[in-house]
């Protein structure tokens, strides 16, 4: 009986002790942090969202580095014309009218026409950056005789050095293609989102 009743105090302290917590905390306080809110959740989200998105490689980094200018159909075509026609000349007093030089220099500026021109005039870049490759080459085309004999010369250049303007006319199909995309993937996934405006927590508009 006495073994008994030394025993009773002992369970009793453990049974207050299981209700009372591990820790010896009074009943009624919660353990550990407190329930995050939606936006301390969205927060959170973001910020795993950033951990684990991959860095852009150099070239996009530094493509998007550039100015984003927004020409027009015309503006892109002339912009075009003008550089290679500045190239070209370059071209004749530098290298002596090197056809290769022309050509390499002819692909970077058919990307810039086709990554300026604005959203409404995409189609047209494909089609001025011919014209502007044609206009530039008059300076190292060579051909004597007057009117009809640079232009005889400025079209057997252009048949001999077809390669170079079908490469940037391919390369400024292909980012206007791409570009048009981006911009019908994003016209097609604005109603399912929040429309800039439409909320109090709305982002501001671009």
């Amino acid at each position: 009986m006495e073994q008994y009743r030394t025993r009773t105090p002992q369970h009793g302290q453990r049974a207050a002790r299981t209700a009372d917590g591990p820790a010896g905390r009074a009943p009624g306080r919660t353990s550990g942090r407190a329930p995050l809110g939606p936006q301390a959740a969205a927060g959170e989200a973001a910020a795993v969202y950033r951990v684990a998105a991959r860095p852009a490689p150099p070239f996009v980094l530094a493509l998007r580095r550039l100015p984003e200018p927004r020409l027009t159909g015309l503006g892109g075509g002339l912009f075009a014309a003008a550089v290679m026609f500045l190239l070209g000349c370059l071209d004749w007093l530098i290298f002596d009218g090197s056809p290769a030089v022309y050509g390499v220099l002819f692909l970077p500026v058919s990307a810039v026409t086709a990554l300026w021109v604005r959203p409404a005039d995409l189609v047209s870049a494909p089609i001025s950056v011919p014209i502007a490759f044609a206009f530039g080459i008059v300076p190292i085309a060579g051909g004597s005789g007057g009117l009809g004999g640079q232009a005889m010369a400025v079209v057997t250049a252009l048949a001999l050095h077809a390669g170079w303007l079908y490469g940037g006319t391919l390369v400024a199909g292909l980012i206007a293609s791409v570009r048009k995309l981006r911009l019908m993937g994003r016209r097609r996934a604005r109603p399912a989102g929040a429309r800039p405006g439409s909320g109090a927590g709305s982002g501001p508009r671009r």
